[in-house]
């Protein structure tokens, strides 16, 4: 198998870090994008070196993709280390690992600690458990890798504990325009469904009490599905089987073929295939096909089961994304879940980069109600949104500031003056990133221009150094030719040349500090100083 350019950079990637000495580095690809490729090809390198590889899953499913993906896509065929089976005395380099069967301790001791060099984490997001620990413990040398779907700034922030880098980060808007996966649209059904008496539990809402909740609205739930699902293949995630089976009948008494399959199905495996191959067009599930099941015909997502876990939610939704010829798009029917207690995610938190820009998508597509919206463009809106909402914010900071008489560039003011959605986005995700700036960044900070005080954390002081470096390195302008400029009204001085900067600059001091007579400020342009 060819890998796509993507895959090659992330293995690329994943070595560079391995060489680096980075011993636990993660890979994030969305669903859909192949990220069971690209380990497979990573471990054929591997085991080229002499290396045992171990791929760890925590369900059955997934490790029977492994290998059957091993061996299409390398030739490598794997042992099994799960129940029964023991990989103690193969002769496979090759390793598909159950977490549950290998934290026993009677398991790990059949292996010496040096057994395996490698080992890959199937869905990363659950590395943190005490099962898989046990095992990192057992193989303490081993270089590991993580991967996961899911972008969660939430995960990340504990990925950090384990993980020591990110190797590569391919997101779902990327994938997206680059035509590996389907366009979304999002549909708001203006159907309030009230969670406010629900609970939680691990972490996000109880399953039971989210279905008592739902259930009295699953007639209209129904209706709303007639008029936009007729003509698509539809999974409806739901939070309980009784009402996965509910869901199904009343889908069926509105002229659907629906189906229902659950952990206790029997005929689960004939149902999904049936599905597939066109029997049913609705398939109703209580959470079993979140991973480990593909479909890419399925072009209709319809999550009744609320959540604030992002990775969950980027799971169920991911079972649409797939591409297909002739699928132009996946239509995401979201309706509106009141919650006063708990931030819920949405379908703008599948591909906005920050929460401030998820939140101001949400509420836009709240107010169209009833009618699709592209994501992607309602992203671009929300962002224009929120650099106005900046923009207006900054402006009240300087106000504020004027008087102050300060020498040095505030950081908000440097990130909206060179245009930086990255630095205004910026979320640590690592240990080291989350401590305070250091004594040495703070000096670096001031002696540069930025001023120290408003950055919070190691993180994102270095992330501002670097772009500084970068900055000066490519002749842009500096800090404190950004303050002078734009205490007159010049508009993202951040953007010019350092030398249009200066001309500039040395016009209005030979004009006594005053704007030279013909410029306005706000609609400037750098060029015209040479005119």
């Amino acid at each position: 198998m060819e890998l796509r350019p993507y895959q090659s950079e992330a293995k690329q990637a994943i070595r560079e870090e391995w060489s680096k000495g980075v011993k636990r580095t993660l890979l994030v690809l969305p669903t859909g994008c192949g990220k069971t490729i690209v380990f497979c090809k990573l471990i054929e390198d591997q085991v080229s070196q002499g290396d045992r590889c171990l791929i760890l899953a925590h369900r059955g499913e997934l490790l029977s993709q492994a290998a059957d993906k091993m061996r299409k896509a390398t030739g490598l065929e794997c042992a099994v280390e799960k129940a029964e089976d023991s990989a103690e005395d193969s002769f496979y380099r090759v390793t598909v690992g159950s977490v549950q069967t290998l934290m026993r301790q009677k398991r790990l001791d059949r292996f010496s600690s040096d057994h395996y060099q490698v080992i890959i984490v199937d869905e990363a997001h659950h590395v943190l458990a005490d099962s898989y620990q046990r095992i990192f413990d057992h193989f303490p040398n081993a270089k590991v890798l993580g991967v996961t779907a899911t972008p969660d700034r939430g995960d990340m922030r504990n990925l950090g504990q384990f993980f020591d880098s990110l190797a590569f980060d391919y997101t779902l808007p990327k994938a997206i325009k680059e035509g590996y996966l389907a366009p979304i649209k999002a549909l708001t059904i203006p159907l309030k469904l009230d969670l406010t008496g629900v609970s939680m539990q691990s972490g996000d809402f109880k399953l039971s009490e989210v279905s008592s909740a739902l259930d009295p609205f699953l007639e209209q739930i129904a209706d709303e599905m007639v008029e936009h699902c007729k003509g698509r293949k539809t999974v409806v995630f739901l939070p309980l089987v009784a009402t996965s089976q509910k869901m199904r009948s009343l889908l069926e008494t509105r002229g659907f073929r629906a189906a229902e399959v659950n952990g206790s199905s029997k005929d689960r495996d004939e149902v999904l295939q049936d599905f597939e191959h066109g029997k049913y067009d609705i398939l109703c599930n209580s959470m079993l096909l979140t991973e480990g099941w593909d479909c890419p015909s399925v072009d209709c997502i319809v999550c009744l089961r609320p959540t604030k876990v992002r990775s969950l939610y980027c799971q169920i939704v991911g079972r649409g994304t797939r591409i297909l010829e002739d699928k132009d798009h996946l239509l995401l029917l979201d309706f509106l879940w009141h919650s006063e207690k708990h931030e819920l995610c949405r379908p703008a938190y599948l591909i906005a980069e920050s929460e401030e820009v998820a939140r101001k998508a949400t509420k836009n597509l709240e107010g169209a109600a009833g009618a699709a919206f592209d994501l992607e463009e309602a992203i671009e809106k929300a962002e224009a949104d929120c650099v106005s909402d900046r923009e207006e914010a900054l402006a009240k900071r300087l106000a504020e500031m004027r008087n102050r008489k300060r020498k040095l560039v505030d950081p908000l003011q440097f990130e909206m003056s060179i245009e930086s959605e990255d630095l205004a986005n910026y979320v640590p995700a690592f240990g080291w990133e989350m401590a305070p700036p250091s004594a040495a960044q703070r000096s670096s900070l001031e002696r540069l221009g930025i001023m120290p005080d408003e950055i919070e954390n190691a993180g994102k002081a270095k992330k501002i150094l670097d772009r500084l470096d970068k900055r000066r390195a490519e002749g842009l302008t500096t800090p404190k030719q950004i303050r002078c400029l734009e205490r007159y009204g010049f508009k993202h001085v951040g953007t010019w040349a350092f030398d249009d900067a200066k001309k500039l600059i040395d016009r209005v001091a030979a004009n006594r500090w005053r704007v030279p007579p013909g410029i306005t400020p706000c609609e400037f342009n750098p060029h015209m100083i040479n005119q």
